[in-house]
Order: structure tokens, then sequence, then C-alpha cells
């Protein structure tokens, strides 16, 4: 097509746009027409325009068509008027299956959070169709969430390019740690309906050109897909049981077929026909090591070696006899064959990535090195030439050219959690190198200087936080060995405990004055004046590890301090003295999380930890109140108190295992539980609304969900995109249709307004 013709199609798509965004309702509850919700953003992509301007904000709630970040990546530079567009592009991965309101409110929050004047209390002004959402951000130092390819609903285990049979990409085959395998196209969605593979993780997984994925997993079974049409080939190629799969790699014996091995945990290999499923009975050296890891690799002269790994070094087969080749620093985490024949690169847990020739009988070549364990390697093309891409315990990724093994300057924070798989998809100008993690999130980056070549950025995650009950609301927020106290409502801050790491935080008020109390990591507790910075009365000492949780109490004397530490005791203090009023050593493991409750003449705490079980205490009579509730849900990570309104005392328990149960405290029953499929809660916390009602605000991996805690139903859904460790809330006694809502997490510290009547 001539570039007449071109020009002449992008501007028909430019005029349709133009004439799709008048037709956009303006009131974000009535839903487009579905023609705009499933084409606007194409046809704006496809006329050079796609800006907020021609896919208004109002629309986005709604928008189907294919994802606003693919459109985003395809369209390059183009128009600066992205703002709306690029904070939805960050979220759309999270936010598939909320409902329109909830997606307004998380644009609103994204929008913000990315905005620069985030750090003042100048929100981006919304258009009056986001402005009318239940949620207004208040302040923010949140990092801006870098967009994610696809998110999962477990962990990524393992990942690997599906191709035709002429070689090129056609999808991605991605493992979780729940056995089930996805076929995702390019643009990251899914392809076919997820498959149940294995009863364990997908702890392998080796994509055959003509799109067959063979998968491995931890139930010892090795199976094959056809990613093509998403169905099970074999469900069992071959299956050890009482064993996992260590490793999976492609060999070619001296004179034969290739063959794919797979590495079983009772030290043994089997080799089998990728084609028909038939085991081959091949010459293959007895495993040492149950975690061994193989590598197929090819030697200048057209032959084949297996390498093996024994914890720390590589050995090489020939067919008939093994020799240990190369010793590495730390357990070796991957083999990978490099182009250059007889050569290979190692990955170990010292954090080292090495270079290694089969010619060269000294081993270990050049090494880069890692601030972490190095955990997974990978090979692309960068400028045109072969680079190497390494992945780290701490998220992190670098590249470095081969074969030099120098690296490209900068380390890329792909992650919140350990990079557990990556794979790589060719391009015809720059590849594509997708990372997967154990936040449940894949992401795709381009292998090029913009992307991997940026100075190191350090991003300290928030330890502790705390929101003061009353105006003016000081926020208080740790990380990076200080305190942060914005105040909320006259838009200043200041830095205290400069030097000291923190672990938890409160605001109590000793002898008429607002303090802010802090637990130390060298398991003291101190009383600090936020406006000068000066420590107050006596340090509370008598804990024997961290202390992870801090609230307050009141009483005839003033209020009191209790803490929950990981040495198993909760303590309640006397802040003005530094007296231990009172010490409760009856949990197992760590005290991980208190709440308070006060009314009807009772005055409550109920302490929470790793032992899986919830204490309600008598604070005034200093002994337990009720039976110990045994909460069946892994490891409790925070706890709020309800009062339903028919009587009865309620305590909600957000569990590690991703359920938010309410308990009946005097039967040590559970009354409800809710199920929002978002992780693991880390945190939840209850907000009063109008007519006596009660909501549970609880926090999962993406979001930030929210119910009615009488029935149930859910309200709303704030999409972060991160992991949410702590919620707190207060009440405004000057506006009493709105709540303060204070989050932290792996991002950063965020508050919220939360409009009562908009839920």
């Amino acid at each position: 097509m001539s570039d007449t013709a071109d020009g002449r199609n992008t501007e028909i798509h430019r005029q349709i746009a133009a004439a799709l965004a008048d037709l956009v309702p303006s009131d974000p509850g009535i839903p487009p027409h579905p023609y705009l919700r499933r084409h606007l953003a194409e046809h704006a992509a496809e006329g050079q325009v796609l800006d907020d301007e021609h896919v208004p904000p109002s629309l986005l709630a709604w928008e189907s068509s294919s994802e606003v970040r693919r459109l985003l990546a395809a369209g390059g530079a183009g128009s600066e008027r992205r703002e709306w567009l690029r904070a939805w592009a960050a979220l759309e991965p999270f936010a598939r299956g909320v409902d329109p309101v909830s997606r307004l409110s998380s644009l609103r929050l994204a929008r913000y959070t990315s905005a620069p004047t985030t750090r003042s209390s100048a929100e981006p002004v919304p258009p009056p169709s986001i402005s009318a959402t239940p949620v207004a951000p208040l302040w923010s130092d949140c990092a801006s969430p870098a967009p994610a390819w696809t998110a999962s609903p477990k962990e990524v285990t393992s990942l690997a390019t599906v191709k035709n049979a002429d070689g090129t990409a056609i999808a991605v085959a991605a493992g979780d740690n729940a056995g089930t395998l996805r076929i995702l196209r390019l643009d990251g969605r899914l392809d076919h309906v997820p498959l149940s593979v294995h009863s364990g993780a997908v702890s392998h997984l080796v994509a055959l050109d003509g799109g067959l994925v063979i998968s491995a997993g931890t139930d010892g079974c090795v199976a094959a897909v056809n990613a093509a049409n998403g169905r099970l080939v074999r469900k069992v190629v071959v299956c050890r049981q009482r064993t996992w799969v260590g490793s999976l790699t492609l060999y070619r014996p001296q004179g034969g077929l290739p063959l794919l091995l797979a590495a079983f945990s009772d030290r043994t290999i089997e080799a089998f026909d990728p084609g028909r499923f038939l085991s081959h009975p091949v010459p293959l050296p007895r495993l040492q090591d149950r975690s061994a890891v193989l590598c197929g690799i090819e030697m200048p002269d057209g032959s084949c070696r297996l390498l093996f790994t024994e914890r720390d070094t590589v050995n090489c087969w020939d067919g008939r006899t093994a020799a240990v080749h190369s010793r590495h620093e730390g357990r070796v985490r991957a083999v990978l064959a490099l182009p250059q024949p007889g050569r290979y690169a190692v990955a170990d847990e010292s954090g080292r990535v090495s270079l290694c020739d089969l010619a060269d009988v000294r081993g270990a070549g050049a090494v880069g090195v890692h601030a972490a364990p190095a955990t997974a390697l990978q090979l692309t093309s960068y400028e045109q030439r072969p680079a190497l891409v390494s992945a780290a315990g701490d998220g992190t990724l670098r590249l470095w050219r081969l074969p030099s093994l120098t690296p490209i300057d900068g380390v890329l924070p792909a992650h919140t959690a350990p990079v557990t798989a990556m794979t790589c998809v060719s391009g015809d100008v720059h590849d594509r190198v997708l990372s997967g993690g154990a936040d449940r999130i894949v992401r795709s980056w381009t292998v090029d200087r913009r992307t991997f070549g940026q100075p190191p950025k350090a991003w300290n995650h928030v330890t502790a936080s705390a929101l003061s009950p009353s105006p003016p609301y000081l926020l208080a927020a740790a990380r990076a060995s200080r305190v942060i106290v914005k105040d909320l409502t006259a838009n200043r801050q200041r830095t205290l405990l400069k030097g000291h790491k923190i672990t938890a935080l409160a605001w109590p008020h000793v002898r008429g004055r607002l303090l802010l109390a802090a637990a130390l990591n060298d398991n003291t507790i101190i009383c600090v004046d936020p406006e000068t910075n000066e420590q107050a009365d006596r340090t509370m000492t008598g804990h024997h590890l961290p202390v992870h949780a801090l609230v307050t109490l009141p009483s005839a004397e003033g209020e009191l301090l209790a803490s929950g530490s990981a040495d198993g005791q909760l303590c309640i203090w006397q802040p003005s003295t530094g007296e231990r009023v009172a010490r409760f050593p009856h949990h197992q493991f760590t005290v991980r999380c208190l709440a308070t409750y006060q009314g009807a003449g009772a005055n409550l705490l109920a302490s929470g930890g790793s032992d899986g079980n919830v204490r309600v205490w008598d604070a005034d009579r200093l002994r337990q109140h009720g039976r110990t509730i045994k909460c069946d849900q892994d490891i409790i990570n925070d706890l709020a108190f309800i009062a339903p309104d028919e009587g009865g005392l309620l305590v909600a328990a957000a569990g590690r295992d991703g359920t938010l149960k309410l308990w009946d405290t005097e039967t040590a029953r559970p009354v409800r539980q809710l199920t929002c499929s978002d992780g693991e809660l880390g945190a939840v916390t209850a907000v009063r609304l109008p007519l006596e009602r009660t909501a549970l605000a609880a926090a999962g991996k993406t979001s930030i969900h929210l119910w009615d805690a009488a029935s149930g139903r859910h309200l709303l859904q704030i999409v972060t995109g991160s992991p949410v460790c702590s919620l707190k809330t207060v009440q405004d006694p000057r506006d009493v249709a709105t709540s303060i809502l204070l989050a932290s997490g792996e991002a950063g510290t965020m508050a919220l307004r939360l409009h009562h009547n908009r839920l």
C-alpha cells in the first residue's frame, strides 16, 4: 500500500475517533454503546490520536477492546496528552471483571499517584465524571505502578515462548504454583481456557516448534499440551510417584534424535521422545543432587554434551563418563547454553552470573554479580547482537553483552518479589523479555538502553504506618531508617527518628500531648514529640524480639499502649512512665496484629499471629476474655472488631490463605466468610457507615476490597496494583459522611477519603 493510501486511512480513523468520542456519555454510570467500548481506542490508535481527548476517562471503565497498554506500546511516542490512558494501562491487567464504579475509583487513584503533584495537596483535577467516585485521594508517595503484561491468580513459576513450525512466536505459556497452565496471546490475553495440568506447581516448561509445550511439575509428572488448541495431548508422559521434577531439557545423544530429559528428586533421569512420548533407554549419569539442573549443550564438532549440577558444581557427561567442569560460589540455580558452541552461563545463589567454556579446563570465566541470589537466565539480543538477561531474588533484572559478559549499566527493578521465570519474544527491532515473579505478575520489558540503561533505583518499602485518630490528621510512615510525618490538613511534613529502623507505629495521648510511639528494631518502644522530635518520658523495654504491632488503649489514668512481638508476647504499657502493666505470653509464635474495641462497658483488645489463633483480652481486668479462637486461615495478618446491630461482638480475621472470616468472640465460632480471590490478605479495618452499618476493608495482593459486614455484599474494589500490608481508618467528626483510609504497602503510603453515600 502506498504512503498516500496509508495517510488517507490514518485520517479516516482519526475522523472516526473524533466523531465517536463525542458520543461517549459524560456520566460514567451510563454504559456507552458496545461499539464505543470495543473499537474507539483502536480507531484512535490507528488514527495516531490515542489520547485522553479521543478516549475520555469516562469510557475507560467500560473499555473492552484490545488492551490500552498494548495500543499505547504499539503507537510509539505519539501524543503526550495521555495521563489517564497511562494510568489505566498500569491498572488494566488487575481490573478485569471489576465493576465500573470500582474501575473509575481505581483510575482516579492511579492518575493521582502517577501525577507529579502527588506530594502536595493539589490533586490532578479530575473530569466531573471521575470526581463523583467513592474514593478521593488525599496524599500519596507511592511509586507509579509499572504496567503489567498480565496478572496471574497464583504465583508464576515458569514461562516459555510458544512457536509455530517456522519458529515464529505465536503465544506464551505460563505455569503457576497451583499446577495451572495458561496459554496467553502475545498481548497478554488468555488464548484458551486455563488447563489444570499438575497437582503441584508447574516447575518447568519447554516449548517445541509446532506449538507443543512440555510441562513438568512438583507432582513428579511430565505432560504435553497443544498450545494451538489449548488441549492436553498427553496427561502423563512420564511420572514418578513421591518425587518432583527438578529440571527439564532437550538433549541429543551421539548419533541419535533429540530427546527430552527430566531430572527427578529421587536422583534419576528419564529420557523420552517428544514426538511419540516413548521412553528411550540411553546412557545417562546417576545424579547426586535431588535438585539437579540439566542442560543440553552443542559442541563445535556438532556433538552434544549433557551438563548437570551437584550443588555448587557443573558436571559434563559425554555419553560415557562424567567430570566436574566448573565450580561456583553458591548452589547453582540455572544453567543456560549460549549461542557459541561449547559455552554456557551459570547463575548461583551467591548472586554471581558466570560464563564457562567446555574447551577451557579452568572452568568459570567472566563473572557478573547481583546483590541477591541469581534465580534465572534468558538469552536475548541487544543492538542486534546476542545478550544475556539474569534475574535475582530481590526482583531485579540485569542485561549483559555477550560474549564478554559486560553489563549494560543499570539494574532494572522488575518485581517486588523474587523473579521466578523468564522467556524472550523476538521482535523486528527489539526483543521483549517477559519476567514472572512471586508477586503474581508477568511484566514485559523492551530490550533496549532506555529500559536497561537507567541508573539503579532504590525503593524502600514502608515498614510501619499510623494515622492520628482526630484532627489535625497526622500520617506517619516509616522507611529508609526514618519516619515521615505528614499533616494532611496543613500540607506540611517533618522527618523524625533519623537513623532508626522502625517496625511499628501508633499515636498515643500522653499527659495531654499527642505523641508518636515507635517500636525500634532493638526491641524497645519510645515516644517522640512530632513537633520537636524530642524523645518523651521513658523507654519501654521487655520484649526479646522486634515488635510487629502497636495500638492505644483508653484507661482511667490516660491512654495505655499495647504491643505484640515476634517473641510471642502481648504487653500493655504505661507510656508516661515506661512501666509494663501486663504481659501475656500465650501466643506460640509471632504476634502480628492487634485490634481494640470500646463500647457497652467493654474495653477489649484482640491479638492474632503466626500460630493461627486469635485471643480477645479484657483490657480493664487484664485477663483473657472468652475462649481462644482457633482460626483455620493459616497465619493471621490483621484483625478488626465489628459490633452487629443484633448484638454480640465479632472479630474479622484476615488470613494468609486469602479469606476474611468473621468470628463470634463469645462462642469462638465462625459467622461468615468473605473471599475475594486476590491472594493473601495483608490487612483489614472496619469503616462505620450511615444507618449504623459497618463496612470491612481488606487488602489483597492487588486491591483493597470493601464489603458490607452484615450482608457480605461486595461494595467496592480499589485496584492498587501492588500489595497493601496495613490499613487504618478514622472517622472525621466534622464530616460524618466520609472516612479517611490509610493504606501502606510495598509501593508506598496513600491516604484516601471514602464517601459513604457513594458506596
